[in-house]
Order: C-alpha cells, then structure tokens, then sequence
C-alpha cells in the first residue's frame, strides 16, 4: 500500500508537471521563429584588432598601451557557452547585491546537494528505515543536515529582506511568500524526519554526524519515548509530509515565477551572441508582411517569450532603471510580468490548453478574466529627508512600484484574445519612457532583454498606426527633411568648418576638396554629427579633438554637406524605415571615399555604425571609435604629453551608449589619471552601475511629463562627490549635466565638461 500509495502520487505529480511545462511550451510556440545568429548576416563577422585584422591610420592596434578596464567584462555580454558558467554556477550578476547574490547562492547549492539527501529520506521510508547503500554516508548526513540549516536560515533571511527590510524592488503579498513556506516547509520536513528517525530504535548514523538532528531528537525525546510506536508515527507523518511538500512544490514551479529554475538556463544560452543592444533589422521589402513591429504578444519570437518565463521578478532591472527611479510609469520588471501574464492567458485561450494544474480540473466553468492595466500614474510627491536640498532629485522606485502593482489587475469578464497588446496590456507612456541604457539587460540575472522589446512596440507604433508625442514627431520629421533634429537648413551642416578655422586656425579639409585637388585621402574621417555640426556648445568639443588630433601629426578630413544623421534617433523612436534610408546613403558616402576609419564624439554615432551599420553593407573592414579610445592611445603613445596641470577634482559620467552598449569604461578615465592635477572622484553609481543622463532613446528631443527629470536626479548624484568638474564623453550627455547644473543652481561652483577638453587644456594650457 505503501509503494502504491507513493507512485501515484509521484505520477500524478510528475504528470501536471510536465503538463503545465509543455503548455507553456506551446504557448511559447506561438510566437515568431527565432534567429540565433551567431555572427552578422550575409557573413559580415567582424574580426577584433587582436586578430590583427584592423589597424587604425596612426599605425597601432586599436588599445595598445592602454589598460584593459576592470569592468569590461562584465560589460558586454555574449550568448551561447560563453560565461555560462559564471551566469548560473556563479551568480555574477546576483552578486551586484552580494547580500541577495549570497542567499541565492545557499539556495541554489543547497537544493542541489539537497537532491541527494532527498534521494536517501525516501528510501528510507519506502524500505524500513535502511539507509542509503553509498560510501561515507556519516559524512554525507553532516553535509546533508548543515545544508538543511544554511537553507533554513537563508529562508528566514529571505524573508527579512522582503518583509523586515522592506526593498522597494521585492514584491509584497501572500504570493511572494509562498516560495518562503514551500522552502521553509522542506527543511522543516527533513530536520523533523531525521530527529523522529533518531527517536527510533537504532539511529542510522552516530550522533556526531548529526550536528542539527541529534539536538533536536534530545529535545523532542522529553516528549517521546525513544523506540515508541509515537515515535515512528511522528516519523511517518513527516516523511509523507515532506513527500507531499515536494512533490507540491513540483506542480508549483512552473506556474509560478519559479518556472525561472527550468527556463533561465536556457533562456541564458540562446541570449544574443551579437553586439549588446544592437536591434535586428526589420526586412521592410517583405511584401507579405503584414505589419510591422510587435502589435500582439504572439509576434514577439520565440527568444523574447522565453525571456518571459525566465523573469525571477526580482526587481533589479526596475531598482536601477532611470525612468522607474524618477517617477514614471516604466518598469522592466513589470514590463516583463505584464507580457508573461497576457501571453499566458491569451496562449490558453487560442490553445484551449489551461496553465494551470489542478486548479483546471475544478474551475472549468469559471467567468473568463484577464489582466488588462488600468489607467494610473505614479504620485512622485516628496521624499526622503526634506531638509536635504536635493532630497527631491533622489531616485525612488516606489511610486512606480505602487501603481504598477494597483493598475494591473484582472477584469470579470475581459478575454485576453480581445485585449490591445499597446494599450491594454502596455501603455504608450510606458513605452515612451524608456532611454534604451540597458542598465535593466546588465542587472537582470537571467539574460532577459528588455530594450528590444520596447523598440518593438515603438516600431509598431510608428510605423503602422502613425502613433508618437508631437515632439518626437518634430525631431523626425526635421531629420527626415533636414537630416538634423532642429530642423535647421541642410545646407549649414558644415558651416563649423568655418569656425573651427576662426577659433582653431586649422582648416578641416572635406574628403570632396581632398578628391576635386586630386590629393592622397585620408583614412581617418571625423564624423561631426549633428550635435557637433549644429550645437555651439558641442562644436567647442569637437573643436577640441580636432585640435589635439592636429598636434598629434594625425591627417583627417571630414564629409561636410554630405553627411547626414546617423539615424540613431530615428532607429530607437520606431522609425525604422527612415533609419534604413539615413543607413544606406551614409554607407554610399563612406564606400566613394574608401574610408577605412571613421572617428565620432558621438557614442550614440559610435555605437551605431559599428555595431549596426554592418548590417546594411559597412565593410567589416572599417574601423570605427569613439574619439576617447583614440585620444587614449595616443596619450599612451606619449604623442599626445600633458604639459600643464589642471586643478579640478572631477567625477566620471558614462555614456550608456559607449559603456553599457560596447564596454569603454577605461578610456575616458585613462585620459583623465594621465592629466597632472586631476583628481579623479567616482559617484556610487558609475562605470557598468551608473545611471544614464536621460537623454537615450530619442528622449533628447522629447519632454518627460511624470516624476522628476532624470538628468536632475543624475547631476544630483554626481553633486553628491563634491566635483569642480562633471566629465563626460557625450555631447547629449554633455547637455543634459549642464541642464542639470543650472536647474540645480550648481552652474557657478561645477562645470560640466568632456574629456577631449580637459586634455586640451592640458596639451595646450588655457
């Protein structure tokens, strides 16, 4: 009765579990078929400079002499075997909270060595109490009973940190707690097993291998005779307890956010093995398309719908998002949540196949219901300590964790098939609050991807109903008609040459007058961009390099008229289709001239000719760099020698697009420990943490409406250092800290600055 007993209730067990598994699975299925690319279509596999496949026009490999950053690894992430081990073996991204890294961590190893230990407490239940016929078994039962402990103590633990401390990130409510009873309730199971067991006749192991059982089987034995038939039903009722517990806990995986312990390895293998951020293009040729962009959950691919079920809602990527930090209604937790839950129940109604065991062997008449999010928006209010002059700029997650939680809801009768995915599920202000800094994609422990996602559903947005805030409207509209996001004339793209030759005294060349003289060609061309070519502020950046690379015995030209927008902007509102027109004609400038090295101040320029352009026909050939790494290595090169010291005590602000997006770190800051005078002061938030300025994303040309402004909050973080000098390497960046320091009435003590100028200073003295 016994076995019988216990294989039906295993069976019934292992069958919802595999159930539930495979109509996830097939709800997964329904989305679009995933391309895992392994290198760039139509083989544009770029090769690094350590291949020696590319050398730059001053003669050196890009990054010889030049530090390897200590964070660049744990920057830019690659997909398949790559870093797996340190992904799931090593918790590396949990680790960013070493506290939680380390519960994980107990709870991860303990339940694999607690496998085992289950193994052994069934076998003896099943068999009279006779132990496991293994080697070393004493040793095996200590380890086993010090597990259990550390298990039970991380639980409790887990719960403090939900409950006690009260992170804003961790969800609240009797769900998130479930997974505390279950784990708690195993340990409880096995320690209260093992001391009835003791309480028997013979115990199997000797007292000093049982360092937890041993004490608690004396406590117990004032209340049960040892060797009593109470005894042995205690220790009946346990055993069958913990069968029950676990083979509950089985069932309960995966229709909860539990299913992350089956989904997440996978989910890490299959994650992109191309450049960070960089978005799949969309064929916009395809005649038998039918739209466009993502508008319903099942034109996600598969990939993006595993990254649902792989979602731990742990809440890391929201704790260090900008938009959630200040006030709006984004957050990539609940982005990922909301998705899941609609693709749920969406895939249960088109596959008539219910997610949920057993519970759709006793509801099947139940009114249809299904999440839809209400229209809310967070309360920013005050916070923190008032008497702090920037308590206001402090970046807080709660309002935004608040109405996610109250806005997204069930609704009697809603049926999940008749639900607009942008609108009812996703809200447009959700969208249009993202920068795209990808800080959520560095945090998240599981590999999910959230930016890509977003851009999706702006593509759709754009591209097929015509739908986005006026200003961003404006800003496309001006590059489509001007190729600059003012709108200002075309034709005065290149009056900053002039200039440059007032202020400078040096004559930037175009390639079309090297070409008309019948002059040799430069290899380097200097990409001004629209913020170079436009704005006064960052033409006096660019003049700068231009000036340090002038002294440094370099030959550069630059296109002048024809060069255009790199599309950048277009590219993350949804505006694929002007990008891809932006792409090529920039391609067919670049290919008349035979440029081999293209160098930009911009890293939103920077990030997308190298990593995307390649998609659309860039030679693999063309080296393309951020004007820091360059000036770095010539610093390094000693062609550039830091004469005259500069007195400022300065903090780094990263661009997301140069760091996050392709892992420079280092440079910047070499350039600056190379400057006599420099004292460099890092904010809490930097290198792979810090926080973007606000500006992706194409929200440079749109206004934010909720909350408080991100770059108010970022240039409050960097006040907090006490900095004469904001420094950084963006010229959208650039504006936003300068913006930030004159709201703050900081402008007269602190100056925001980038590293090209600092240096010159320093090369040329004031």
């Amino acid at each position: 009765m016994r076995w019988l007993l216990f294989a039906l209730l295993v069976a019934a067990a292992v069958w919802m579990f595999a159930a539930v598994v495979w109509r996830r699975i097939g709800y997964m299925k329904l989305g679009a078929p995933a391309v895992f690319e392994r290198h760039r279509p139509g083989g544009l596999a770029r090769k690094t400079a350590k291949d020696g496949a590319l050398q730059d026009s001053v003669g050196s490999e890009p990054g010889s002499g030049i530090k390897e950053s200590r964070w660049r690894g744990r920057s830019v992430r690659r997909g398949g075997k790559t870093g797996i081990g340190r992904e799931m073996f090593g918790h590396r991204r949990l680790l960013n909270d070493w506290r939680s890294g380390t519960m994980h961590l107990v709870y991860f190893y303990g339940f694999i060595m607690l496998q085992f230990g289950a193994v052994d407490l069934i076998w003896k239940g099943l068999n009279g109490g006779e132990a496991l016929p293994i080697p070393f078994y004493g040793p095996f039962s200590w380890l086993q009973e010090v597990t259990v402990f550390l298990v039970l103590l991380a639980v409790v633990y887990g719960g403090y940190r939900r409950y006690g401390e009260q992170l804003a990130r961790l969800k609240k409510g009797w769900k998130p707690s479930i997974v505390l009873w279950f784990i708690g309730g195993l340990m409880l199971s096995i320690l209260l097993s093992l001391s009835f067991e003791r309480l028997g006749a013979a115990p199997v192991v000797e007292a000093r291998y049982a360092p937890i059982s041993g004490p608690v089987s004396e406590l117990l034995g004032h209340l049960v005779s040892r060797g009593s038939p109470l005894a042995h039903a205690w220790f009946e009722a346990f055993w069958w307890l913990h069968l029950v517990i676990l083979l509950s806990f089985l069932v309960y995986v995966p229709q909860s956010k539990h299913f992350h312990l089956i989904t997440a390895p996978v989910n890490i293998w299959f994650r992109r093995n191309t450049p960070p951020g960089r978005l799949a293009p969309l064929d916009l040729e395809n005649e038998e398309a039918e739209s466009f962009g993502v508008g319903k959950v099942e034109q996600f691919t598969q990939k993006q719908l595993l990254d649902l079920y792989a979602c731990v809602e742990c809440g890391r990527c929201t704790n260090v998002c900008p938009a959630s930090s200040t006030g709006k209604l984004l957050s990539p937790m609940h982005l990922i949540v909301k998705l899941r839950d609609h693709l749920t129940e969406k895939g249960a109604s088109i596959t008539s196949k219910s997610p949920w065991l057993p519970g759709s062997l006793i509801w099947q008449g139940a009114e249809p219901a299904a999440h839809a999010m209400g229209s809310v928006m967070p309360d920013w209010g005050s916070h923190g300590d008032e008497a702090e002059p920037l308590a206001a700029y402090k970046t807080n997650i709660a309002p935004t964790m608040d109405v996610q939680k109250a806005g997204w809801a069930k609704h009697a009768g809603a049926k999940a098939e008749d639900l607009e995915l942008i609108g009812d599920v996703m809200t447009e202000d959700e969208l249009w609050a993202c920068t795209t800094c990808r800080n959520c994609e560095e945090q998240c422990p599981v590999g999910n991807e959230h930016v890509d996602k977003i851009i999706d559903m702006r593509r759709y947005l754009v591209l097929m109903e015509g739908r986005l805030p006026a200003d961003g409207q404006r800003a496309l509209q001006n590059i489509e008609r001007q190729s600059n996001p003012w709108g200002l004339p075309r034709a005065e793209r290149a009056a900053w040459i002039e200039e440059c030759y007032s202020r400078t005294g040096i004559r930037v060349d175009t390639m079309a007058e090297r070409k008309q003289r019948g002059e040799k060609l430069p290899s380097l061309l200097i990409w001004a961009g629209s913020m170079g070519a436009y704005d006064t502020r960052s033409r006096k950046v660019l003049f700068d390099v231009i000036r340090l690379l002038k002294h440094a015995g370099i030959d550069f030209a630059t296109l002048g008229n024809e060069e255009k927008s790199s599309g950048d902007t277009a590219r993350r509102i949804g505006n694929e289709l002007l990008f891809q027109e932006l792409c090529r004609e920039n391609i067919a400038t670049l290919g008349k001239y035979g440029i081999r090295h293209i160098v930009t101040v911009c890293p939103h320029t920077f990030n997308t000719f190298k990593n995307e352009y390649p998609d659309f026909g860039l030679s693999p050939g063309v080296l393309v760099e951020h004007h820091t790494e360059l000036l770095a290595r010539l610093v390094a090169e000693r062609r550039l020698k830091t004469r005259f010291a500069v007195e400022e005590r300065v903090t780094v602000h990263d661009s997301c697009y140069l760091g996050r997006y392709n892992g420079t770190y280092e440079a910047p800051r070499s350039v600056l420990r190379s400057i006599p005078g420099i004292n460099v002061r890092e904010m809490e938030r930097s290198g792979p943490q810090g926080m973007c300025c606000g500006a992706g994303g194409g929200l440079m040309w749109m206004e934010e409406h909720s909350g408080t402004r991100v770059n108010y909050a970022r240039t409050a973080q960097a006040l907090e250092v006490k900095p004469s000098v904001i420094s950084s390497a963006c010229p959208y960046c650039l504006t936003m800290m300068e913006d930030g320091l004159r709201f703050l009435s900081a402008d007269e003590e602190v100056e925001a600055r980038d590293v090209a100028e600092l240096l010159a200073e320093s090369v040329f003295g004031r």
